[in-house]
């Protein structure tokens, strides 16, 4: 187990435009409601492609992923042979692009809620499946190379966070989970009022004694204030 950031909210914050609006985080954190949270968590379309204040603002495909799955490919040795899965893909972006980095490879994506699997690309669209509950991940011991879930687990509750982590260290044999952490109050404050979704945020420590007291052995990654730039 080991933490490995390969620079998806560094370079998120300084070049793509589409996820961060001229309107800074900060002053969008003050303008959300407990509306604009309900909407959210329909995760339909004005989550992914209705106002800013409701979530992304327009999740459209920019072709990011190319840049970071280059680390992940070399971290993870990934090629031909190797089985992937992403865990809450969304519109399959990281699905598209890393079949694309690596001629062969297979690449799977599961999703837990139906709008963003309608409207993901047409070539990735027989790659990816829709799944109730991320909880009921159903794979034999080992079956996946890697396994990656970016930021789509914590919208659990702790309950289900720690289903999913078992299931995943369970079914690859190499894995990495970005999660939001604070290390302070004013982070998890700052976080708390940008969120729309999220539902189990700990400490970095106590993401930490979870991880070893449940045995996980893959890498993950810290998202929240600082990372998001709040």
């Amino acid at each position: 187990m080991a933490y490995f950031d390969y620079g998806y909210f560094k370079y998120s914050n300084k070049n793509i435009k589409q996820f961060n609006p001229k309107v800074e985080r900060t002053k969008l954190s003050n303008k959300r409601s407990i509306i604009n949270r309900i909407i959210a968590n329909q995760f339909d379309k004005e989550f992914y492609d209705g106002d800013r204040l409701n979530g992304y603002g327009g999740f459209k495909y920019d072709g990011r992923w190319k840049i970071f799955l280059k680390k992940i490919i070399y971290k993870y040795k990934l090629n031909k042979h190797s089985k992937v899965l992403d865990i809450g893909c969304k519109k399959g972006f990281f699905v598209k692009d890393l079949t694309e980095m690596v001629p062969g490879i297979k690449v799977f994506g599961i999703e837990d809620h139906k709008y963003p699997i309608k409207n993901c690309l047409k070539e990735i669209k027989t790659k990816i499946n829709y799944m109730e509950s991320l909880t009921k991940i159903k794979f034999k011991k080992k079956n996946f190379d890697f396994v990656h879930a970016h930021n789509s687990i914590y919208v659990y509750n702790l309950k289900d966070v720690i289903k999913i982590i078992k299931l995943i260290n369970h079914i690859s044999k190499k894995s990495h989970i970005t999660i939001p952490a604070y290390v302070n109050d004013q982070q998890r404050l700052k976080f708390l009022k940008w969120t729309l979704t999220g539902t189990t945020i700990l400490h970095e420590n106590e993401w930490k004694k979870l991880f070893k007291y449940l045995g996980y052995e893959g890498d993950y990654y810290f998202s929240g204030a600082k990372s998001f730039g709040l």
